[in-house]
């Protein structure tokens, strides 16, 4: 593979420059994604105030209320209003919803390198997101602040790595590469081999280019091997692994991939119940 600037990872591998000026150039959040931002992190805000910047978006009402009536959620009622939806999905999930509308906005997403069809990767994003959700509800709400954004958003770096791709007309071999690959570790390896870089890592990239928060970006970095990751950062790490481990491009909470995430909980002496509660929401 030819590169027409090449810098080396610290894993070794040749990192595509063409990447790194891909995430550079991505145009800034705009007001309303950056208003939510500042809402949704500061102690002293209020729902209504969030309520009130939602409302002027709505596109974003709209995918929100959308989401809120869908069974992945498991409301029991039929949510009407914004306000009704964003007292029960928290100021976290909102968060995320922003923060995917707004990949929508900069981003052309096309995710054929990967063999998935956009609708199937955004069904992705939206089922690891609600399983987290469903989750870490029951777990520590407190984490949810970091979590619900980061599960929703943990996949965004293969809209890079998959335009680099089909800019140099790598996508069919790429294609092909990925036919054997059965599991997250051995796609971010193939992701090393070919770019130098992970759909992790680009992610975190993304995040460090919008100015969010360190744990938020480091946590995705070690969404894949969160036994790398720095003490603090490990738990948060963990819980993303065992969403991805159940729910990604190849299977959606299939009773493989849930006992797989299931090991990983027991494997690090984790409480697997609440997990296993959260994935029977997952109607599919």
């Amino acid at each position: 593979m030819r590169y027409n600037h090449v810098i080396t990872n610290h894993k070794g591998f040749v990192m595509d420059e063409t990447i790194l000026r891909k995430i550079k150039s991505l145009p800034p959040l705009d007001e309303t994604i950056l208003e939510i931002q500042r809402i949704c992190t500061d102690k002293n805000s209020s729902l209504g105030e969030l309520v009130k910047v939602v409302e002027s978006d709505p596109m974003l009402t709209a995918n929100i209320l959308k989401s809120a009536n869908s069974p992945l959620y498991g409301f029991s009622r039929e949510i009407k209003s914004i306000s009704h939806a964003i007292s029960l999905f928290g100021m976290a999930t909102v968060r995320g919803f922003a923060l995917s509308s707004a990949i929508k906005q900069n981003m052309k997403i096309d995710l054929s390198p990967y063999g998935i069809s956009n609708a199937k990767f955004q069904e992705v994003s939206t089922i690891q997101s609600s399983l987290m959700f469903n989750w870490y509800s029951k777990v520590n709400r407190e984490l949810l602040d970091i979590l619900v954004p980061a599960s929703f958003m943990m996949e965004v770096g293969k809209v890079v790595l998959s335009h680099v791709l089909l800019e140099k007309g790598t996508d069919s071999a790429f294609k092909n590469a990925l036919k054997p690959v059965k599991s997250i570790q051995e796609l971010s390896s193939l992701e090393f081999e070919t770019h130098g870089i992970a759909n992790e890592e680009v992610t975190a990239k993304i995040f460090e280019q919008w100015n969010l928060e360190t744990e938020l970006l480091e946590a995705i970095r070690f969404s894949t091997d969160a036994h790398l990751a720095p003490d603090n950062i490990r738990p948060l790490a963990l819980a993303l692994q065992a969403v991805k481990t159940a729910a990604n491009i190849f299977e959606q909470c299939s009773e493989v991939s849930i006992n797989q995430a299931l090991t990983l909980l027991q494997k690090h002496n984790l409480d697997p119940v609440q997990f296993l509660e959260a994935t029977k929401k997952i109607e599919l």
